[in-house]
């Protein structure tokens, strides 16, 4: 080695010291803090007219403004990686893997913020798109800043972490995650059930597009999946989102589809705790929570998408019934589930006044007769990916819902509590997000160091174990941005930017460690019989369902121009 190669080595191995790299984490935090505020100044200004922000002007801008959502999401990530590292520092935590996985990624993200951060494969926004000018961008590169992009991400960091990712091949995470024991315990009592019951199954269920078998949901019901975070007064676990995200990961690693199973139940149980009479908890809650009956979110239409305001489905009110005429889509799981939690137009109040909430009983299907029920009817949605619960068109024609069923009892209140919904949505969503990552990085690994190539394993040459270098370090960061926004949520505050973050973040970094698994995979990933071909399917949905990434961007901005937090 060269005296230059031995100087280099020796600088990367000072800013791991903890009493260096500790102090320049938060030092860089503060750079990118005054940059983003920079940002939201100059974006403030774009679309603004006569001193209030203008939609007009939002959609205008909007290149812009999505813009500030993704800096926004990277200072974020990057200030909860930060408080991660005091955290563990100070309970003695912070090894030699987690300090190189910060490093990294402060490296990494501080050079995005100053050269352009990736919205998508072809959308770059750079500072300048932003209107930061060059003065507070020259300002930005302070000398924590420039000694984390030069000394953080260099060959040498990324080359000893891909050396210790060798040594712990197999692992539950890389890098400990920083959770408390009883959530460890969680973690490992999933991993035990993904890796017994639903790994060794879930490629055959992908490719011959079956369901996921009902033994399964009822062992993940006798584990306390659908009742995690229902109160043991109604037969749940009661624990919180954070235990949510734990769960969601690993089973999301063993299979997306098993991951999301909990989701529909998450989703029913919140619009019953959040709006639902007493009357409606005593009845559906205990049900939910052991597995008895299995729900599914009933909200999109064909031609609304994200604009609920343009809803169209109806609510007729005929004595002790509703009437349900119109017609929904993408709902997934429809056929076996024995309760719809149905958004419909009860009265022709304008946009979202007008709708109500319903907890729409139904008869359980198959695959031979997915509807039997009378007014209901409806057909698959062949899909690529996120497979073993099925999606499915649904038409209602005087559909029956019992009118003690209308969620509350009153009407004109279903976007509220459909809103209060979004913010776990999205944290668990990007939970599952994490864990299709991990499932990702796991294949790659294994793939990397059994193909020999050239006399050795690929995983030898830097562009191959970089690759899974930085998979490991972003599901790291989108780890930590998660587990903040779960800990705000179970701490009663605010979070709907934090989550937004969380599931923009997430759903990126699950797409990004498919697609380079599968490229490690070479030809093979491109083949069927290889389960990262799967995976590759299943993440790529994660950037589309709750909240589309540019809608997630437009909520993500709005908060933020509109002074949010």
């Amino acid at each position: 080695m060269s005296h230059a190669q031995n100087s280099t080595a020796a600088t990367a191995g000072e800013i791991l010291a903890p009493g260096n790299l500790l102090p320049l984490t938060e030092s860089a935090v503060g750079a990118a803090g005054t940059l983003l505020a920079h940002a939201r100044s100059a974006v403030t200004r774009k679309v603004s007219k006569d001193g209030r922000i203008s939609a007009a002007l939002i959609e205008r801008e909007q290149f812009a403004a999505h813009g500030l959502a993704w800096m926004a999401t990277y200072v974020e990530a990057l200030r909860q990686l930060a408080a991660y590292a005091a955290r563990m520092t100070e309970e003695g935590r912070l090894g030699e893997t987690e300090r190189l996985m910060v490093a990294i990624a402060f490296g990494e993200y501080l050079s995005q913020l100053s050269g352009g951060i990736p919205m998508s494969q072809g959308e770059i926004v750079r500072p300048h798109d932003l209107g930061i000018s060059d003065a507070d961008h020259a300002a930005f590169h302070t000398p924590a800043v420039r000694r984390l992009i030069v000394e953080g991400n260099s060959r040498e960091t990324r080359a000893r972490l891909a050396e210790l990712m060798a040594e712990k091949a197999g692992a539950a995470t890389f890098g400990d995650p920083g959770l408390e024991e009883t959530y460890e315990q969680i973690r490992d009592q999933m991993r035990r059930f993904a890796d017994t019951e639903v790994v060794p199954y879930a490629h055959e269920w992908h490719l011959k597009d079956e369901y996921i078998p009902l033994s399964v949901i009822g062992q993940m019901a006798s584990l306390g999946v659908f009742g995690l975070t229902i109160p043991e007064e109604f037969g749940g676990l009661g624990l919180g989102k954070e235990s949510m995200c734990v769960v969601s990961e690993e089973l999301s690693r063993g299979y997306i589809g098993v991951g999301s199973l909990g989701t529909r139940s998450e989703i029913a149980a919140e619009l019953i705790l959040g709006g639902g009479t007493p009357e409606q908890k005593t009845k559906w809650l205990p049900r939910i929570a052991s597995g008895e009956i299995l729900p599914t979110a009933v909200f999109t239409e064909p031609n609304t998408g994200s604009d609920l305001a343009s809803l169209r489905t109806r609510g007729r009110r005929d004595g002790d019934v509703y009437r349900i005429t119109g017609n929904k889509t993408w709902i997934t799981h429809a056929a076996r589930a024995d309760v719809m939690t149905l958004l419909c137009r009860t009265n022709d109040e304008p946009g979202y006044k007008g709708l109500s909430m319903m907890l729409a009983e139904k008869p359980r299907g198959d695959d031979a007769n997915p509807f039997p029920a009378k007014g209901m009817t409806g057909g698959e949605i062949p899909v690529l990916g996120y497979r073993g619960m099925k999606e499915f068109e649904i038409g209602f024609d005087d559909f029956e819902v019992k009118a003690e069923n209308l969620l509350g009892g009153e009407e004109g209140q279903g976007f509220k509590q459909l809103m209060q919904t979004f913010e776990s949505a999205r944290i668990q969503t990007a939970a599952r997000a994490i864990g299709v990552a991990q499932a990702a990085l796991e294949l790659g690994l294994k793939y990397a160091q059994e193909r020999i190539q050239f006399g050795k394993p690929i995983f030898d040459f830097p562009r191959v174990s970089g690759k899974l270098v930085m998979m490991a370090v972003e599901i790291l960061v989108a780890r930590q941005l998660t587990y903040h926004a779960a800990r705000e949520k179970d701490g009663g505050r605010r979070c709907d930017l934090e989550a937004g973050m969380a599931k923009l973040l997430g759903a990126r970094v699950a797409w990004a460690a498919a697609d380079n698994a599968l490229q490690i995979h070479g030809g093979n990933g491109f083949a069927l019989e290889y389960p990262v071909s799967r995976v590759l399917c299943d993440a790529r949905i994660l950037n589309i369902f709750e909240g589309a990434a540019e809608i997630q961007a437009q909520v993500i901005a709005r908060r933020l121009l509109e002074g949010g937090n």
